[in-house]
C-alpha cells in the first residue's frame, strides 16, 4: 500500500454535456421524425404513447385500432403504431407457443394414468388373468403379446 492520497475528485458542479443528436439520413434513414404529419407533435406524441400503452391493456387489438385509424394522418404514429403492433403479435404468439408447451406435462400425466390404468379396465375381461392377484398383471400382460 503506499502512502500517496488518493487523486483530487472533478470539480462537483459540472454537468455532462450529451451529444448532439444526429438528424435521421445518419440514423440510416428509417427514423421518422415528429412534425411530418397533420397532427400537432403533442397529438403525435400521445397517439404514439397510446398505441404503445393499449398494448398492455388490449393486446394486439388497441394498437391496430391506433395505427389503422391514424396511420394516414401521421408517419410517426404510422411507424409506432406498426412498433407496438409488431410486438404484441409477437407477444401474442409467444404466448400461445408457451400455452401449448405448458400442456404437454398435463398429456403425459393423462397418458401415464391412462397406461396404468388400462389393465384393470380394458383386459381384465380375459380369463387368464382371473386367477392372478392385479400386482402381477403387468407381467402377465408383457408375456401374453408375442414381442
Amino acid at each position: 500500500m503506499s502512502d500517496e492520497p488518493p487523486p483530487p475528485l472533478e470539480d462537483s458542479d459540472a454537468t455532462p454535456v450529451p451529444p448532439p443528436m444526429s438528424p435521421p439520413s445518419e440514423l440510416g434513414g428509417n427514423a421518422v421524425g415528429l412534425g411530418q404529419g397533420k397532427l400537432s407533435e403533442a397529438d403525435e406524441r400521445n397517439m404514439a404513447m397510446l398505441a404503445h400503452l393499449l398494448g398492455g391493456l388490449a393486446s394486439f387489438l388497441g394498437p391496430l385500432v391506433i395505427w389503422l385509424m391514424k396511420r394516414e394522418e401521421s408517419p410517426f404514429v404510422n411507424d409506432q403504431g406498426r412498433e407496438a403492433l409488431n410486438f404484441q403479435i409477437t407477444v401474442a404468439i409467444g404466448m400461445a407457443v408457451l400455452g401449448i408447451v405448458s400442456l404437454i406435462p398435463f398429456v403425459g400425466c393423462v397418458a401415464v394414468i391412462a397406461f396404468l390404468l388400462s389393465p384393470s379396465q380394458i383386459w381384465c375381461s380375459p380369463s387368464w388373468l382371473a386367477w392372478m392377484p392385479p400386482k402381477e398383471w403387468p407381467i402377465a400382460i408383457l408375456m401374453h403379446f408375442d414381442w
